[in-house]
């Protein structure tokens, strides 16, 4: 006989092997038919690098291309070829280390492109259907900002990330139109998975969907309690609410607090006197 059947020890590794890969999230994606690939721009804000999520087959559709790096790019058009090419591409948000590389993309593999502005071929609106997705205004991180579900999963680029929270950006009704999103994505039930923009894959999706709506509530009740007692200037504010904030995290925690700000005055509950964060409005 040509070569002999392995002893049970040996069988038994292999199939630990095998239940182990099948625990990962790599092995747990395959059940949905989701592939991500995680751009090297790894940074303060962008955590251990954006995650670009590849979905389906024949035609595959694409979550963020993400930037315009050559090694990320290469991956992700071999990935969208061994699926069998590209159906279209959805932009969670237009920031580049989301939306860089889909030029270049779309020049090598003609598809439609959808996105809540610029210039797209399928404005996005609430509810609308693009290919499996269905898209759900999330505001909050940008005005644009849209999550993405489909077979089970949600898409949510900046508005949830596998790890920590997110930045705000001071736009009309950021914050409130933002907890009311998640909220909404809470009461939701035709997802089981969360597949951020930045960090790991979140298989506890209502756990962490509550987990984002009661740290944004936190920080507003801190932020009450520090204007109460008459703290004022935007220093003192971000010393009293953020203190574990690092600084090179700062920027962000101040265009956070701007949206925790104008939700206060728009809910006429602000009181005089408060200093408000200046800063460029483009750089959002």
């Amino acid at each position: 006989m040509n070569g002999s059947i392995p002893p049970d020890s040996e069988l038994g590794d292999a199939r630990t092997e095998q239940e182990d890969e099948a625990r990962t999230d790599a092995g747990l994606l395959r059940d949905y038919d989701i592939l991500r690939l995680r751009a090297p721009n790894p940074g303060p804000l962008t955590l251990s690098g954006t995650n670009t999520w590849v979905v389906g087959r024949r035609p595959a559709w694409v979550v963020d291309p993400g930037p315009l790096i050559d090694e990320h790019v290469r991956k992700l058009m071999s990935a969208i070829e061994a699926r069998g090419g590209l159906g279209g591409v959805v932009l969670t948000h237009d920031h580049e280390d989301h939306a860089e590389a889909v030029e270049t993309l779309l020049e090598v593999h003609p598809a439609p492109l959808a996105a809540a502005r610029g210039n797209v071929d399928i404005m996005l609106a609430e509810g609308k259907r693009v290919g499996p997705f269905e898209a759900v205004p999330t505001p909050g991180h940008s005005p644009d900002h849209y999550a993405f579900i489909a077979d089970g999963a949600c898409f949510t680029g900046d508005a949830v990330l596998g790890d920590g929270s997110v930045l705000i950006t001071p736009h009309p009704g950021a914050m409130s139109g933002y907890l009311l999103a998640l909220t909404g994505l809470r009461l939701r039930e035709d997802f089981n998975v969360l597949c951020p923009g930045h960090g790991e894959v979140v298989w506890e999706a209502r756990e962490k969907l509550e987990e984002y709506i009661g740290h944004r509530i936190d920080r507003e009740n801190h932020l009450i309690i520090a204007l109460n007692e008459g703290v004022r200037s935007v220093s003192d504010l971000l010393a009293a609410v953020w203190p574990e904030v690092p600084e090179e995290l700062r920027p962000a925690a101040t265009a956070t607090l701007a949206a925790h700000l104008d939700k206060l005055e728009d809910e006429q509950i602000l009181p005089r006197g408060v200093q408000r964060p200046n800063f460029d409005p483009d750089a959002w």
